[in-house]
Order: C-alpha cells, then sequence, then structure tokens
C-alpha cells in the first residue's frame, strides 16, 4: 500500500503537462470563505465559471476563524485528502502549506503572472514555485465618522495619540447628546490572527520593527514595541469597549455601520457594506491611512489578501487549475471590486473607471500598497503560524491587563527563539 500511495503521489506530483486540458463534467470543490459579502461573490463567480465550462462546482465553508482555517487545511492535506480542490487561503501560508500545491508557474502563462502586484506574486512564492495566484489584496484602512468630525471640529487623526484624543472628546459629547452605545474606536482585539495584524501595525507605526526582520532577527522586545502595546491598553474600556478583546473584522464593522463608533480598522470589503444602501452611516464614512506612532512614526497598515491554490491531490487539476485562473482573472477582480469593495491584485484595475466610481479610495489606496508592512511570514517559513500564535497570545494578554507589556515581551522574545532553534528558522 506504502508504494502504490507513493505511486499515486508521484504520478500527481508530475502531472502539469495535464494542466492545459480542460474538460467539461467535472465537479470541482472549492474551500470558499468570506467576510460580509465575500462569501456570494466567491459563490457567483464560479457558478459562472461552472456555466461557461459545463462544469459543476461545489463548495465548502471552512472555519471563520483564520487558525481553525489553517489547522483543517493542514490535517486534510497531510492525509493527502483529495476532498478539496481549490483553497481560499491567505497570503502568510504559502509557507506552511505550499508543499501540497501544484505550482501555477507550469499551469498558467507567464503573461498572466506578471499582471498581478509584485508583492503577492513575491508572497504567493515558495521556493521558486508559485504555489497560488493572487486573488484580492488587503491594507488595513482607518474608517472615519467624517460627519462627527466636522460636527466637532475635528481633524483626521494623523497620530495614535490624536485619534485617542479626538476619540475621547466625541465620545463623550455624543453619550451627552444621548447615544449612550457610542464609541470611540472599533478594532480586531481577539486572540487570532487579526491581533497579529493589528498590533503590527501599531508597533511598525513606532519603528518598532516586525516581529522577526526578514534576516529571522528577532526584534519585537524593544521599548518602541512596548509603548506600542501599552498605549493600546489604554484604549480598553476608555475608547474601546471591554467587548473589542472578542471582536473579529465583522463585530468591529457591526458597531461601527449601527453608527456606534467614531472610528474603525478594517479591511477594504468593510467599504461596500458601510456605505452601501440600508447602512445607517452611508454618505457619512471615510477612509484614511491608519494613524503613525508619534510624530516620528509613520503610517503602517499590513498587507493582508487572499490567494487561490490547487491541491496536488486533487482528481481534476486542470479542471481546479481554470477554476483559479478565471477567479483571479481581471474580468473577474474588476466585477468583485465593484461589487464587494475587493481589492484588485491587478494595478492597471486602480486605474479603471468604473471600479473608482464604486470605490473612490481606491486611487489613494493604490499609492499605499507598495508600502505597507509584511507579516514576518517569508522569515519564520513553517513556523509562522507558531511565532503569530505567540505573539496574539501575549498581546491579549497585555490588552486584557494580565501581564504589562515590557514583561510579556521579554518573555516573547524568549519563545520566539526556542521556536527558532536559536534564530535558525
Amino acid at each position: 500500500m506504502a508504494r502504490l500511495w507513493a505511486f499515486l503521489l508521484a504520478g500527481l506530483l508530475t502531472a502539469p503537462a495535464a494542466h492545459s486540458a480542460v474538460a467539461a463534467g467535472a465537479t470541482v470543490t472549492l474551500a470558499c470563505s468570506g467576510l460580509g459579502i465575500a462569501s456570494d461573490l466567491c459563490r457567483d463567480g464560479a457558478r459562472n465559471w461552472a456555466e461557461r465550462t459545463g462544469n459543476e462546482v461545489r463548495f465548502v465553508s471552512p472555519p471563520k476563524g483564520a487558525g481553525e482555517q489553517l489547522a483543517l487545511y493542514q490535517q486534510l492535506l497531510a492525509a493527502g485528502s483529495a476532498d478539496i480542490d481549490v483553497f481560499q487561503i491567505d497570503v502568510v501560508w504559502p509557507g506552511i502549506l505550499g508543499a501540497y500545491f501544484v505550482d501555477m508557474r507550469d499551469a498558467v502563462d507567464p503573461a498572466t503572472i506578471a499582471q498581478h502586484l509584485p508583492a503577492m506574486i513575491d508572497a504567493a512564492t515558495v521556493k521558486g514555485r508559485l504555489v497560488a495566484l493572487p486573488w484580492f489584496a488587503d491594507v488595513g484602512l482607518l474608517y472615519v465618522r467624517k460627519d462627527l468630525l466636522d460636527k466637532h471640529q475635528r481633524p483626521v487623526p494623523e497620530t495614535w495619540e490624536e485619534l485617542q484624543e479626538t476619540a475621547a472628546l466625541i465620545q463623550k459629547a455624543e453619550r451627552a447628546a444621548g447615544n449612550e452605545r457610542m464609541w470611540g474606536y472599533v478594532w480586531q482585539g481577539r486572540a487570532y490572527e487579526g491581533l497579529t495584524v493589528n498590533a503590527l501595525e501599531w508597533v511598525a507605526s513606532r519603528n518598532g520593527g516586525t516581529i522577526v526582520d526578514p534576516d529571522g532577527t528577532i526584534t519585537i522586545d524593544n521599548p518602541r514595541a512596548v509603548e506600542a502595546l501599552t498605549i493600546a491598553r489604554g484604549w480598553i474600556d476608555r475608547i474601546s469597549p471591554l467587548g473589542v478583546l472578542n471582536y473579529m473584522e465583522e463585530e468591529a464593522r457591526g458597531v461601527f455601520q449601527s453608527g456606534n463608533a467614531v472610528f474603525m480598522r478594517n479591511w477594504p470589503y468593510a467599504w461596500t457594506l458601510v456605505d452601501g444602501p440600508d447602512s445607517p452611516v452611508r454618505g457619512k464614512v471615510a477612509v484614511v491611512p491608519l494613524p503613525k506612532g508619534g510624530p516620528d512614526g509613520r503610517h503602517a497598515a499590513t498587507l493582508g489578501g487572499q490567494l487561490l491554490a490547487v491541491s496536488k491531490f486533487s482528481a481534476h487539476i486542470p479542471e481546479a487549475v481554470d477554476l483559479a485562473r478565471s477567479l483571479t482573472s481581471p474580468e473577474e477582480q474588476k466585477r468583485r471590486a465593484i461589487q464587494g469593495g475587493a481589492n484588485p491584485t491587478i494595478p492597471a484595475l486602480y486605474d479603471d473607471p468604473q471600479v473608482l466610481a464604486a470605490n473612490p479610495f481606491f486611487g489613494d489606496l493604490a499609492k499605499s500598497i507598495g508600502s505597507t508592512v509584511n507579516r514576518p511570514a517569508q522569515a519564520t517559513g513553517m513556523r509562522y503560524n507558531q511565532v503569530s500564535s505567540e505573539f496574539f497570545s501575549d498581546t491579549h494578554e497585555v490588552l486584557s491587563g494580565q501581564q504589562p507589556a515590557a514583561e510579556t515581551l521579554a518573555r516573547l522574545k524568549e519563545a520566539l527563539v526556542r521556536i527558532s532553534r536559536g534564530g535558525r528558522w
């Protein structure tokens, strides 16, 4: 049995020449998750492909949390399961899962690859293999109640300190005026990957590094990182509700969209919903870069996004590759940008009049994508998930008041040294 299994695996590993033959009648399973309307957009795009090609698509809805998704994918792929053909994966997972995926360079025309943002292609590349195709890019944004800023004669905050001051002022005034549920700032504070993203933005905005530098050096235990987490701890139950410690993206959006927050940190997907026809804050919101970490800091937004990868264990590799190629095409990315506010990974779409009409902030957003902060996924490779888990767990302890930041980050550094085997990632 072991020899037969090895033979079958070898057959799959040497199958790229067959990718060009796409036949009708196959059923391709797509793991399609999403926030807000993203899941519907994914399904609509896949169904369009199915109608055009004569194939069928079966959808799998993975767990909501990124950590749970990754654990499920690791379990399925390590077992050689063919249950899922096309995986939607986070930009930080290629180093963890890439060995299980088809090399898209063998399956996709080079001109198609060249359309995408270089940063996204880099994120999808592991040891020279393109293990996924970029589907949409993400970057952290600050959503602002511009009507409240105008009402209280406050400018858009340039620094976290200014955000804290303005949030407290407007929160107090609005509560006094009758909205007792008003909060100053909502974000993603649950102990999961979203907290890694938020906390990295706080730290990087104060020039406190990226947890682990590109050369593998562990840098998180430094005074600027301590300052960043200490300041964020001061927001809890003051300008941010205590419940923010259990918020993911949708919980934060729910509070902001209901009109009960002045500022929100979220991804671009939220724009279509926040400014939608039924939104209580429609026409009252602006989207701006996240604040700097003080006058000597910088605007820092974590690069996010999703990729589509094809399992080597798929029984329908040519069709699965064709589905991934269709879902990441310029036409499909344009549709998703217009209907769902999804950030294209194809730069040319940021100049498209229809895309800009639907997403007025995309013009400015395009300029910031090239200067985002990367999570240390490339430097830490297979151990990134452990690094992130340690970081968001320790950060959550600081935010919940269990441990001071300085003590926690010193302990975190020791843990990362162990995970890295003494810096040998």
